[in-house]
């Protein structure tokens, strides 16, 4: 399977960003397009989007297409809402995003996302 669009979904977090990392990375490797999408929800509501798709942007290399979506509601559904949307072939998102207490009490958004996807997830820890 050639990979050609790869979605990231961001939100600040400290495995999110190893993700970003990662992704890139493999963008570099397979000349993939990049779609990241934050999902403003309750969770991230201290971490505005242009802050997180800033520091995205200072590190992505000049030749890497990119864009940039923002989504609301349900994270896992917005998630695969887009990466349908932008027909991805493959999701590269961090293992937890906003701390262990949360991510138990709100169930894990990658597990869900793995769960549901059409496509193949990757997970970074």
């Amino acid at each position: 399977m050639a990979i050609k669009k790869i979605l990231v979904p961001v939100d600040g977090s400290v495995n999110g960003c190893k993700a970003v990392d990662e992704a890139i990375e493999l963008a570099s490797r397979c000349k993939a397009k990049m779609d990241f999408v934050y999902v403003a929800s309750e969770i991230n509501k201290d971490i505005p989007s242009h802050l997180v798709f800033d520091r995205i942007w200072e590190k992505l290399p000049a030749d890497i297409k990119a864009e940039k979506h923002v989504e609301t509601g349900a994270i896992h559904k917005a998630i695969l809402k887009v990466a349908a949307a932008e027909n991805s072939d493959m999701i590269v998102m961090g293992s937890r995003g906003l701390g262990l207490l949360k991510g138990a009490v709100l169930g894990s958004v990658s597990q869900k996302v793995i769960e549901e996807s059409k496509i193949p997830v990757m997970v970074i820890k």
